[in-house]
């Protein structure tokens, strides 16, 4: 028997948006911005892993079921805890930025992506099976597939984020100079690191922009009927 899980006055879709608001705000703020240094990207980190943080941590209780809440969860308070950090003055340097920032997206990437493996696989049904006895327990859609798979793509591009910043020397400096503005600079270790960011923003609300308004199917409790026992047999006259 199929039965739909009731409505809710928010869902994923929600999260998701509120999730691609914030990421877009960032890119935005990293994009336009003519200042790309370890104060400038902290700062637009942490505003950027408290807001999320905090819609996600929200969401355990607005949007999730119970059993099904330990992911929104953890990457709500990890994601918290990093933007707190960014926010200490002590940490707003070239160091810290690669610290903070490469750990959260390891860690909070890595998280995602499990939860969201886990969720596209699903739980199965288990079948206790005795002598003429067949128990078939409830099987319960953990949520649409789509949101899975969204989480799955989200969890891995921040896992390439911590690797691409992993990547980058954070004592990097190499001066250039552009002869017909008569003007030079100095290319920077965290210059790269801080648009690495800008472009893993950008990606993430582009993306869940797109999950948020894409059409999804409501989450589903199946429950299978137990197999029927075989009618005893006569024992032969």
């Amino acid at each position: 028997m199929t039965s739909a899980s009731s409505a809710r006055t928010f869902d994923v879709r929600h999260v998701q948006l509120a999730r691609a608001a914030f990421a877009a705000l960032a890119a935005v703020m990293i994009t336009f911005s003519p200042d790309h240094s370890a104060q400038v990207g902290m700062s637009v980190f942490s505003g950027f892993a408290i807001a999320t943080g905090l819609v996600l941590l929200l969401s355990v209780w607005l949007v999730h079921p119970a059993g099904r809440r330990w992911p929104a969860a953890s990457l709500g308070g990890v994601t918290l805890v990093a933007g707190m950090a960014g926010g200490l003055m002590p940490l707003r340097t070239v160091t810290g930025f690669f610290s903070v920032v490469i750990a959260w997206a390891l860690v909070s990437g890595a998280l995602e992506l499990i939860a969201g493996w886990r969720a596209m696989r699903g739980p199965r049904a288990r079948r206790d099976i005795a002598p003429g006895v067949a128990d078939v327990r409830p099987v319960v859609d953990p949520g649409p597939r789509s949101d899975a798979r969204d989480g799955v793509v989200v969890g891995a591009v921040g896992v390439l984020l911590g690797i691409a910043l992993a990547l980058v020397p954070a004592g990097y400096a190499l001066t250039y100079r552009v002869e017909e503005a008569g003007m030079t600079g100095t290319l920077t270790g965290i210059i790269i690191a801080v648009g690495i960011f800008g472009v893993y923003a950008a990606i993430v609300a582009v993306y869940l922009g797109i999950a948020g308004f894409s059409p999804r199917k409501e989450a589903e409790v199946v429950t299978e009927a137990p197999a029927s026992a075989p009618a005893d047999q006569k024992d032969p006259a």
